[in-house]
């Protein structure tokens, strides 16, 4: 089945993790809530009828719900892009004149429109704001970053995922703390949460501290429903050390992936990604579910060739 991508791009996008996390999730009768929604990828792909879904990042919840009221539309997206990719292609400074225009303007009104275009012309898929909650990424110095094919991909992203989004009250966004929405979880529920990832280079609306993740693991501790947790385990230089201070009590999986993304190099190899449960993992295999059978699909498809 294919991964649904959705339109918002952002640095540790969990689009090559989704088939894992969705092996790893039980099945359950109530809702799919999430407190950390980014970008939305897991929840579109989740197949649940009915949802919570919050971010503290309100211009991520503001674009979902403007989706779901029918005020983000793809043709209207098409219009945008278009018009602004026009005026970024021909603009002063390799396109950098216009990119301020844009991100000036989105720092004054909000636009959710500007916020996409921000999160596809920003440098290297980072998405990072100040203080005050202003656009600070710099411009990837691509003025033709908005030829017509990518205009073309990311209209269809909208498409998609305005198929998805529920109406109130079966998906519902909410910007809040996290803390205020893992207590709506009940037993009938799967809490998946995707914090920032402690100890790691991360771009998130409000930071995140080590007094945040001893808060999550208490209230995770503490809910009815069944959770999946995603963060790191290791890489090649260090172990998280909130798998051992906080995690080790539950269950957990590991799976080798791999992130391009971040300022420093240390950031650009290998980690190891581990999910924390619960509940009981029955047949999933503790370390990179699903390569052996991916392994011997791909050896046959060679021996058929």
């Amino acid at each position: 089945m294919k991964t649904i991508i959705p339109p918002i791009k952002s640095q540790g996008i969990k689009t090559k993790l989704v088939l894992w996390i969705k092996d790893v999730t039980p099945k359950v009768n109530g809702k799919w809530v999430e407190p950390f929604l980014g970008t939305g990828v897991v929840a579109f792909n989740s197949g649940f009828k009915k949802a919570i879904l919050n971010d503290a990042n309100p211009h991520i919840i503001n674009f979902y719900r403007g989706i779901q009221e029918n005020k983000i539309t793809a043709p209207l997206m098409r219009q945008y892009l278009e018009t602004e990719g026009r005026l970024l292609s021909k603009a002063d400074d390799n396109g950098y004149e216009h990119y301020r225009k844009i991100r000036d303007r989105f720092n004054k009104k909000f636009s959710s429109y500007d916020f996409i275009f921000l999160s596809r012309a920003g440098f290297n898929g980072m998405m990072r704001f100040g203080k005050k909650g202003n656009w600070n990424i710099p411009f990837c110095k691509k003025p033709d970053r908005f030829a017509q094919a990518y205009v073309t991909k990311i209209v269809n992203q909208v498409s998609v995922v305005s198929k998805i989004i529920k109406p109130e009250p079966d998906w519902v966004f909410y910007n809040k703390s996290f803390a205020e929405i893992i207590p709506l979880a009940t037993k009938e529920d799967i809490l998946y949460c995707d914090p920032p990832y402690f100890g790691r280079y991360v771009d998130y609306y409000n930071g995140w501290t080590e007094e945040d993740e001893e808060l999550l693991f208490n209230l995770l501790s503490e809910t009815k429903a069944k959770f999946i947790l995603s963060t790191w385990h290791h890489n090649d230089w260090r172990q998280n050390e909130m798998i051992g201070k906080l995690w080790s009590k539950f269950n957990i999986v590991t799976k080798d992936h791999f992130y391009h993304s971040g300022g420093n190099i240390e950031n650009r190899r290998t980690i190891v990604e581990a999910l924390v449960c619960n509940f009981d993992l029955g047949n999933i295999e503790d370390h990179n579910h699903g390569q052996k059978e991916k392994v011997k699909t791909e050896q046959l498809a060679l021996q058929l060739i």
